[in-house]
């Protein structure tokens, strides 16, 4: 995503919020864009103003990423395209009903297109950046995969998938020129809040960034090589030290025996 990288990129959700905003710096930079979203109509018109604007080609894309079809479409561009070096996963939605409360069929929708996508996303880039030894996967996560105490049950764990996703596929990729970011914001100015039943009214404004400060600062961490942004985090020492104490925990995390602490008789191997 550097000013040298030309590549083409992919970006999802892009018709709204964080996604446009995506293709607009992107196009700003000279990158070819490939922009996908379910309403064809916004999508247009971002792509024409694009052109105009930046004098980049903008490929359009009508794509419902619950849709097993329309998904296969963009997997095959991102395995097969060696045009494209990035992509902005970034397509999600959000659902606020308490649990207990929740439809289950939007439930399974949410885990569709907030995992279920992102992962078959992810996987056909990582194939076919692999293959050409560059590009750079953008996964767009959200600061409520770390924070249960918002009690946003099956969103914040489609979050928390996400950020998991991209820390493993960070040590997996290691050395074949592929990198990745997940991005956490908080609370953003975007159409989110009204299509999650929750109305952008009842968030408190200072706590609610405006969505191109989110994504200045999200690409501000990409070229600064983080591999986790959380753009309204003032000291990155404090996710740090958050990293450093879960590493600390790994020598315990799997032994041979209980802790002491339980009392459990130990047993041998016979």
């Amino acid at each position: 995503m550097s000013q040298g990288n030309k590549g083409a990129a992919l970006v999802t959700g892009a018709s709204s919020g964080i996604g446009a905003v995506y293709a607009e710096r992107l196009a700003r930079r000279g990158h070819d864009l490939v922009l996908a979203a379910r309403d064809a109509a916004r999508l247009e018109a971002l792509a024409a103003r694009l052109r105009a604007e930046a004098g980049v080609t903008v490929e359009v894309i009508r794509a419902d990423l619950t849709v097993r079809d329309d998904l296969a479409v963009l997997e095959s561009r991102l395995r097969d395209d060696p045009a494209i070096e990035l992509l902005i996963n970034n397509a999600g939605a959000a659902y606020f009903t308490p649990f207990a409360a929740s439809d289950p069929d939007q439930l399974e929708n949410l885990i569709q297109l907030n995992v279920v996508a992102v992962t078959r996303l992810a996987a056909a880039a990582a194939a076919g950046f692999v293959a050409r030894g560059r590009g750079a996967i953008v996964n767009i996560g959200s600061i409520v995969g770390l924070s249960p105490e918002f009690k946003s049950t099956v969103y914040g764990a489609t979050k928390a998938f996400v950020l998991y996703l991209t820390q493993s596929l960070n040590e997996e990729l290691a050395g074949s020129g592929v990198r990745l970011q997940a991005v956490l914001p908080g609370a953003t100015r975007t159409e989110i809040w009204d299509r999650s039943g929750r109305g952008i009214e009842t968030v408190p404004s200072e706590i609610l960034m405006d969505v191109n400060d989110l994504v200045d600062a999200a690409i501000a961490g990409f070229d600064q090589g983080e591999l986790v942004t959380i753009p309204s985090l003032p000291d990155a020492a404090d996710w740090q030290a958050l990293e450093a104490a879960r590493l600390r925990l790994g020598p315990n995390l799997s032994r041979s025996h209980p802790a002491a602490r339980y009392g459990v008789a130990v047993r041998e191997p016979a």
